[in-house]
C-alpha cells in the first residue's frame, strides 16, 4: 500500500497527463491494490489544494471524471499569452528523416546527409534552418569546404531534450515527433542512418521510370514492318505494297 504523499502525487500525475476527463474507476484500474475510499478521499484533498489561491489550476469534474483546467478569473491574461504563442511546428516525411540523420550523425554536411537519404535533400534542410530546428556549425576541412549542420536549442526544447545524449532510440524518436510536432505525414518507422541508400526512395518527388524507349518505333511495329518486308521478298507471288501497319491504341499519344 502506498504511503498518503506518494498515492496524491500519482493521482495528480495520472490527471495531468491524461488528454480527456479521467474518471475515479480509472485511476483505480491504475492503482491496483488500493481502497476506493482512500483514493476517492485523496482525489477530494487534491481537488481542494488546487483551489487556493496560490494555484493557477484547478482539478474539475467534467463528464463523470476529473481534468486540470485554469481557473476563469485568470482567463483574459492567459487568453492574451496564447494569443502570442507560436503555431505548433509540422513536419513532413522528409523533414523528419532529414532532421533525425542530423541528430543522429551531427555535425554533417548536406553532401553526408543526401548520401544517407539517397535523394536531394538541400530544400528540406533549408526548411529546417528555417524553422530553427538546425543551425549551421562551420565547415568541414575536406575539399570544396561543405557547410556542416547540427540541431539547435529549438530542437531540444519541441523534443524536451536536455542535451543532444539524451537522444532516444529512433522508434521513440517518431513517437516524440508525433506529439512534440504534431506531425501528419510521419512514417511508421524512421529509418536508420545507416540505411543503404539503395533502399531509400525519393519520398519527396517520385515519378514512375518510362519502359518504353524514347526513340524508334514500337516493339510490335517492329515486327509488323518485318513481317510485310518477308511477304514482299517472298518467291513465286506478284510483288505488292506492304500493308501499313496498324498503330497500337496503347501506343497513340494523346
Amino acid at each position: 500500500m502506498l504511503n498518503d504523499d506518494i498515492l496524491k502525487a500519482l493521482i495528480e500525475g495520472i490527471i495531468y497527463v491524461a488528454p480527456e476527463p479521467v474518471t475515479l474507476e480509472a485511476i483505480l484500474k491504475t492503482l491496483e491494490g488500493e481502497e476506493r475510499e482512500r483514493v476517492k478521499a485523496k482525489l477530494d484533498e487534491l481537488t481542494a489544494d488546487y483551489e487556493q489561491n496560490q494555484h493557477g489550476m484547478q482539478i474539475r469534474q467534467v463528464a463523470n471524471g476529473y481534468k486540470f483546467s485554469t481557473k476563469a478569473e485568470h482567463h483574459e491574461v492567459l487568453r492574451k499569452y496564447v494569443k502570442s504563442l507560436k503555431p505548433p511546428l509540422r513536419l513532413s516525411k522528409p523533414a523528419l528523416e532529414t532532421l533525425a540523420v542530423i541528430a543522429y550523425r551531427q555535425p554533417a554536411t548536406l553532401p553526408e546527409i543526401e548520401e544517407i537519404r539517397g535523394v536531394d535533400s538541400g530544400g528540406v534542410v533549408h526548411t529546417l534552418l528555417e524553422r530553427k530546428l538546425v543551425v549551421t556549425a562551420g565547415r568541414k576541412t575536406v575539399v570544396g569546404r561543405p557547410i556542416l549542420y547540427r540541431t539547435s536549442r529549438d530542437f531540444l526544447v519541441h523534443f524536451g531534450l536536455k542535451d543532444v545524449g539524451e537522444l532516444p532510440s529512433l522508434k521513440e524518436f517518431e513517437e516524440l515527433a508525433k506529439r512534440a510536432l504534431g506531425s501528419e505525414e510521419i512514417a511508421s518507422e524512421v529509418r536508420s542512418p545507416e540505411s543503404n541508400a539503395a533502399q531509400t526512395p525519393d519520398l519527396e518527388s517520385s515519378a514512375p521510370a518510362e519502359d518504353a524507349p524514347a526513340n524508334g518505333p514500337a516493339p510490335r511495329q517492329e515486327e509488323q514492318a518485318a513481317a510485310a518486308q518477308e511477304e514482299v521478298a517472298s518467291p513465286g507471288e506478284p510483288t505488292k505494297e506492304p500493308e501499313s501497319p496498324e498503330p497500337d491504341e496503347s501506343e497513340i499519344s494523346g
